[in-house]
């Protein structure tokens, strides 16, 4: 009993606590600190590649304050953009803060900087880049570098010039140069602990025998110039490919270091989302992303997920409809990622001088949230679910709902199920029967009825404990009061928005105007120490009890 009591008070002390320790490596699909145990990449993408090669947001706020907001939103990392010539080319790389900013005639903006960050203005563009950096790493965030473009810009089309090796201006050798000398200026900055050596490679030159090629070489440089660094290696197709590499890897010298990025947005399927069935469409997408990129995971590689987003302000129904199939797959592979974007706004956008940008976590004057909500949804995946020194117990599963970013939780025994905070979550067995006991018991969950709450019980052999993932999307949990019953009910929430019922199972056909979310959960496996607000004597006389039943 001793024992267990020690076990038990372990895993309520134990916190998962993000780590800096430099440098960082891999260990199989997971990225690990020096001590071995997993680190998880939650970034936000921070924009330093347009004309003006200065960090968003310094006419918005102080420096030092977008750091902090950075960090209050939970991010540990930040996706860092520049551009190629910012190194390369002699005229830009000399030119200050002030001279870029007067060059391109963003005299209000320039005004806005000097007041609140009057201490960068007059830096050469690099020293301001550099600052950037080293304030970040003051507040514990660590940063990625990524070469997003060649020529400053908004990035990417098919015909910009930008798109791969050989293009007007990706010139392969200037390109190697350029990371040579950005893995150089940045050897001895702990809190850089990636470099992403091409953003969205894409045209008509693409091809797979140049991107092992350049690629390899590329990462080669970077490691020779600074072997502290995770090199991550974008794909093909705007960086929505990477299934060449099911039949050939890369060859590199070097263990360890190596990540691979993809990105996924709900207009890399055009419009399919909005004119589609949901459930069709989720389960037919992830499929794709899964052949394209998400093979990388079971081979034992580390895949980014290095941009994802959506316009935050909930209009856009292909957004809406494919952010929830997002989550349920990012959660269920616990993938490492990179949020689009930080910014609420931009000096100079495409010609549009303070263009708002709505996929932005940060509102136009970068002084408050966006969406609250949206980064509700996010934040139970900033933290790891599996990976190495997460946990001495035994891998459980929890409920995942997409919805609202929360799992299948339970306060006490009396009280019925409903969503709560994934760290607080019930932690369930899922077994080849389909039932869903409670780990280390023979308590199932069992259906009610329609619109009823899910109780729970012992004997866990009938219909209403039979627990069958459905649908296209596979995330719907269906069972059937009876073995004769004609109709099935499926996992749901209720009218509260917060207690797990059972409804009729909804969007089952190709009705593209059936919006199924509610019903959908993923079964995830975790590791994670579970949180719980109910004392140890509640918990472990709880369980007790049940065992007895």
């Amino acid at each position: 009993m001793s024992n267990l009591l020690l076990l038990l008070a372990a895993l309520f002390l134990l916190s998962w606590q993000p780590t800096l320790a430099a440098p960082l490596s891999t260990n199989s699909r997971w990225i690990v600190d020096e001590s071995g145990r997993r680190v998880k990449l939650a970034c936000v993408n921070w924009v330093t590649h347009l004309e003006v090669m200065v960090a968003e947001g310094l006419s918005k706020q102080p420096l030092d304050v977008i750091s902090k907001s950075i960090a209050s939103m939970g991010f540990n990392c930040v996706r860092f953009t520049w551009p190629l010539f910012l190194v390369t080319d002699g005229n830009l790389s000399s030119l200050t803060v002030r001279q870029s900013f007067f060059s391109l005639g963003l005299n209000e903006s320039l005004s806005a900087v000097e007041v609140n960050n009057p201490t960068l203005v007059d830096l050469p563009l690099l020293e301001a880049y550099k600052a950037v950096v080293r304030n970040l790493g003051d507040n514990n965030i660590m940063v990625i570098l990524d070469n997003h473009i060649s020529k400053p810009g908004w990035c990417c089309s098919n015909s910009d010039g930008n798109g791969f090796f050989g293009d007007k201006y990706f010139d392969p050798d200037l390109w190697v140069d350029g990371l040579t000398k950005m893995a150089s200026l940045f050897n001895d900055t702990a809190n850089v602990i990636g470099m992403s050596l091409r953003n969205e490679l894409r045209g008509p030159k693409q091809n797979v025998n140049d991107w092992y090629k350049y690629m390899q070489r590329g990462a080669e440089a970077v490691h020779a110039a600074n072997p502290n660094v995770l090199v991550i290696l974008s794909g093909l197709s705007f960086d929505n490919d990477l299934s060449f590499l099911s039949n050939k890897q890369v060859q590199l010298s070097f263990p360890s270091k190596l990540v691979f990025e993809l990105h996924w947005y709900a207009f890399s399927n055009g419009n399919a989302w909005q004119s589609g069935s949901p459930n069709q469409v989720c389960g037919s997408i992830s499929s794709s992303v899964m052949r394209r990129a998400g093979f990388l995971v079971s081979q034992g590689w580390p895949l980014f997920i290095s941009e994802f987003g959506i316009d935050q302000r909930g209009t856009n129904t292909n957004d809406n409809r494919y952010f929830g199939c997002f989550l349920g797959l990012a959660a269920e592979l616990d993938v490492d990622w990179a949020l689009w974007t930080l910014q609420g706004s931009y000096y100079l956008r495409e010609g549009v001088v303070g263009m708002e940008e709505f996929y932005g976590s940060l509102s136009y004057d970068w002084s408050r949230q966006r969406n609250s909500s949206f980064l509700q949804r996010i934040s139970t995946l900033q933290s790891p679910f599996q990976g190495p020194g997460l946990s001495a117990i035994k891998p459980y599963k929890v409920l995942f709902h997409p919805a609202t970013g929360l799992c299948v939780a339970k306060k006490s025994l009396s009280e019925p199920l409903h969503l709560g905070q994934c760290d607080e979550s019930e932690a369930w067995d899922y077994t080849g029967q389909h039932t869903l006991l409670l780990k280390g018991t023979t308590v199932c969950l069992k259906a009610a009825g329609e619109g009823e709450k899910v109780k729970f019980g012992t004997i866990c052999s009938d219909a209403a404990s039979n627990w069958e993932l459905i649908s296209d999307s596979t995330m719907h949990l269906s069972t059937k009061l009876t073995a004769n019953s004609s109709s099935s009910l499926c996992l749901d929430v209720g009218s509260d928005g917060r207690t797990i019922v059972t409804s009729t199972c909804l969007c089952l056909d190709r009705d593209q105007t059936c919006d199924p979310e509610n019903q959908w959960f993923r079964i995830i496996d975790s590791s994670r120490p579970v949180t719980s607000k109910r004392s140890l004597i509640d918990w472990l006389f709880g369980n007790l009890w049940w065992n007895l039943l």
